[in-house]
């Protein structure tokens, strides 16, 4: 439950927005300012072992030969999560538009960073708000964090005083990666759907 008083509200906000800038300055750290690619090759991705909304289980190679776009977040986030996918469904959305063979060779994936709350059932009625061929990803925690730890993303747990509930600091990147499972590109929470069309038209070669 978000708190109901105007200062318990207040405190939310700036709590959100503190979140949000620890972010932003990771990312600064990691890719440079707006850094919509990286300067040779950059270290992240790798293998995972994960469940799908469906109860399937999913690994990287499973996507060989494809184009993954993939967003960490969960599903209790306030805002910046919700309006990252609606950006990045709707980047893709538009990339089909213009040419639905490179559109196709895309899945989108969505990792939770809070698998303790983001069961399959939780992530199957998630996803299905934005996407239809999105993919939920969970697993046990030490999995998340593995697959969190190959993509340099960061998260962790802030609890909310009195509350008895918690939100989650997360770093926030798309990641397109390539049909061999190699970074290509990452986009902010600042991008645009035109943006992430336009990067997925130049990156994508079925």
């Amino acid at each position: 439950m978000l708190p109901k008083s105007l200062p318990g509200r207040i405190g939310l906000a700036l709590t959100i927005l503190l979140l949000i800038a620890g972010a932003g300055l990771l990312g600064w750290s990691l890719f440079g300012e707006r850094g919509r690619e990286a300067v040779g090759k950059a270290a992240i991705g790798g293998p995972f072992e994960l469940v799908d909304h469906t109860g399937k289980t999913r690994r990287a190679e499973d996507y060989r030969g494809r184009y993954m776009l993939i967003y960490f977040g969960y599903t209790y986030c306030p805002d910046v999560c919700p309006t990252g996918l609606a950006t990045m469904s709707r980047g893709l959305e538009v990339l089909a538009e213009r040419s639905p063979k490179k559109a196709e060779a895309v899945v989108p994936i969505f990792i939770t960073v809070d698998p303790e709350r983001d069961d399959v059932e939780a992530m199957a009625g998630y996803v299905a708000h934005f996407h239809d061929r999105m993919v939920g990803l969970t697993g046990a925690p030490e999995r998340i964090a593995e697959v969190a730890k190959e993509y340099r993303v960061y998260y962790r747990k802030v609890d909310e005083q009195g509350e008895g509930d918690y939100l989650m600091d997360h770093s926030s990147f798309i990641f397109l990666m390539g049909q061999e499972g190699d970074y290509l590109a990452h986009y902010t929470h600042t991008s645009t759907v035109e943006e992430i069309a336009d990067g997925l038209e130049e990156k994508v070669q079925p």
